[in-house]
């Protein structure tokens, strides 16, 4: 499991969030008939179906109640197609009231889905989102393989938006207590509770197939998964269960331990936090009284804007402004009463300088390389003699004089 939970947003104690998957025909036209049954009991104040933007295939629903007769709830359930099974829809609904979620409130879900009743026996919709298999409102046995029952529990625990609970059986249940335990939890935790059943005989296996989460059930009671990324200092023995009876009765210990772990900073699972804005940016279900109140934002905050703009202008324009006047005096003070190292300095005329000079010794190198090559390339006729090709006379060209004079004649020996 991820250990990065510091990193991670928390979920809002006044937020309600689930994420499922629906199986049958023709999801939208369910929600469609559900909201509308629900507005005519008064159940929901309105509902709406809003544009859903640039993918055709995605539904979005929203609607809005009072909680306990005063909380105003915001809902928004978002239906899109499940990636790897196209015929099924994968849904997901974020509720956020005025102030922190009270579990007696009525399930956001069962105000979009059917709850059983006068709104049919349709239960297409609490199948588990990821997990194949998993359903909310009924008890689902583990796996009889161990490592079947380890990836299953590994599975459902990662970035589950979810409640999973682990209950092993001490004894074989009867027909009372193979019914769910969920139907007896307050209606706030009733549809994110994924209820995982050991049979008796599982103890052992559940419990090495539990250990890479750091937690362990006891016999005969239940704990709760931790949340994905868990918390440095999460506990599993604060949400552990000792005994939990099958036979039908209030399991108030576990209510209590629910209670505990929804109470906790969450992390954000996957998707959460992106459901969550698009409820409070997106939403457009709004009460007569909620336009003019944002319509009042909107001009309270272009009216900062445009004060900050003011703002910055004046304060660009006195910088200019000051910019000018230091350079104004700069350009009055005369030369002499600068100090010498901000006298301003002729720098074009010794760059020249450098540059002639750098022509210069060019063209004697030039020079030198092109002598030798006329001389070399001169008739011994045309150079004169005992001297270079400019005219100087060599080293030793006197002593050569001197030795002619006493009586010696020219080339060819004859007398001069």
């Amino acid at each position: 499991m991820s250990n990065s939970a510091g990193d991670r947003a928390t979920i809002p104690q006044s937020v309600w969030a689930a994420r499922g998957r629906h199986t049958g025909p023709d999801p939208e036209d369910v929600v469609r008939r559900i909201l509308h049954r629900r507005k005519e009991s008064g159940d929901i104040d309105d509902f709406a179906e809003p544009p859903a933007g640039e993918d055709p295939a995605r539904r979005v629903f929203e609607a809005r109640w009072r909680a306990g007769a005063t909380v105003t709830v915001r809902a928004r359930l978002t239906l899109v197609p499940h990636p790897s099974r196209p015929q099924d829809h994968e849904w997901r609904l974020v509720a956020e009231a005025e102030r922190p979620w009270d579990d007696t409130w009525p399930s956001p879900a069962t105000l979009f889905w059917p709850g059983g009743g006068a709104d049919g026996t349709d239960d297409s919709w609490d199948h588990h989102a990821t997990v194949p298999g998993l359903r909310f409102r009924q008890p689902n046995a583990l796996p009889p393989d161990d490592k079947e029952m380890r990836r299953r529990l590994r599975e459902a625990a990662r970035e589950a938006w979810c409640v999973n609970l682990v209950v092993h059986e001490a004894m074989t249940p009867d027909e009372r207590g193979r019914l769910p335990l969920t139907r007896l939890l307050p209606p706030g935790l009733r549809d994110r509770v994924v209820e995982h059943r050991a049979a008796p005989q599982q103890l052992r296996a559940v419990n090495w197939a539990l250990k890479d989460l750091g937690v362990e059930v006891p016999r005969g009671g239940a704990v709760l998964l931790p949340p994905d990324p868990a918390p440095k200092d999460y506990d599993g023995r604060e949400h552990s269960v000792r005994n939990v009876f099958l036979d039908g009765s209030e399991p108030v210990e576990l209510i209590a331990a629910l209670r505990h772990f929804t109470a906790q900073p969450r992390p954000m699972p996957q998707g959460a936090e992106e459901a969550l804005t698009d409820l409070r940016d997106n939403w457009t279900l709004r009460t007569v009284r909620e336009e003019l109140e944002r319509e009042r934002r909107l001009v309270a905050m272009y009216a900062e804007a445009l004060e900050a703009m003011t703002k910055s202008r004046d304060l660009y324009k006195q910088a200019a402004e000051q910019a000018l006047e230091a350079l104004s005096a700069y350009r009055d003070v005369p030369a002499a009463a600068l100090p010498q190292q901000q006298r301003p300095t002729a720098r074009t005329p010794v760059a020249l300088h450098q540059l002639t000079r750098t022509f210069e010794r060019l063209r004697f190198t030039a020079k030198g390389r092109q002598r030798p090559e006329s001389t070399a390339g001169a008739s011994p006729d045309e150079a004169p003699a005992g001297g270079t090709a400019d005219g100087t006379v060599a080293d030793g060209a006197g002593a050569g004089a001197s030795s002619g004079s006493g009586g010696s004649g020219g080339s060819d020996g004859r007398l001069a």
